[in-house]
């Protein structure tokens, strides 16, 4: 159920959700139309339609459980380890480092803008695909300018408030 984009994700969710509803609707109005008739509702229908909605439930519970992976760099190891500890108690499935690696599919970079000035053009330009959520101590308008030169998502001041990171992060893979 797990798809490269958030768009196509979400929508393969929501199409095993109506399924699960449609479902459960078939099972409600066979026991209903029984209770109507005085009738034994057909066990054998009903349980096939409940083995049936538990499986769509198990799949929407994995759909919604699969976390967004999330890559912490800062210069500070200390912090980085701080920051993506607090986000996987958030949640997310997130690793620290203190230096740049190779990004996977639909992974969110979040950078400390400090490490920029040290990295060479290449990783500049990993950097500038990977449209990171920033974080710096700086609030200058150099800094500013240079979190717009790799396409920032956002720029977040430290220190910073898990749940303002965790915001950005929602953001930035609602654009995927």
């Amino acid at each position: 159920m797990e798809s490269a984009t958030g768009s196509s994700h979400r929508t393969e969710l929501a199409a095993t959700l109506h399924r699960l509803r449609s479902t459960l609707a078939r099972i409600k109005a066979e026991l209903e139309l029984a209770e109507v008739d005085g009738t034994v509702p057909p066990s054998d229908r009903l349980l096939a339609g409940l083995d049936e909605a538990f499986a769509l439930l198990s799949a929407v519970e994995t759909a919604s459980q699969a976390a967004t992976r999330v890559l912490v760099v800062d210069d500070d190891g200390r912090l980085a380890e701080i920051t993506a500890r607090g986000l996987r108690r958030l949640g997310y499935e997130a690793e620290s480092s203190t230096s740049l690696r190779t990004l996977g599919p639909g992974e969110v970079l979040v950078f400390d803008l400090g490490l920029l000035p040290g990295l060479d053009a290449a990783a500049r330009h990993s950097v500038r695909a990977a449209r990171p959520i920033v974080v710096t101590g700086a609030t200058d308008p150099g800094s500013h300018a240079l979190a717009s030169s790799v396409d920032a998502s956002d720029y977040l001041v430290k220190p910073i408030e898990l749940e303002e990171l965790a915001e950005a992060i929602k953001r930035r893979t609602a654009e995927a």
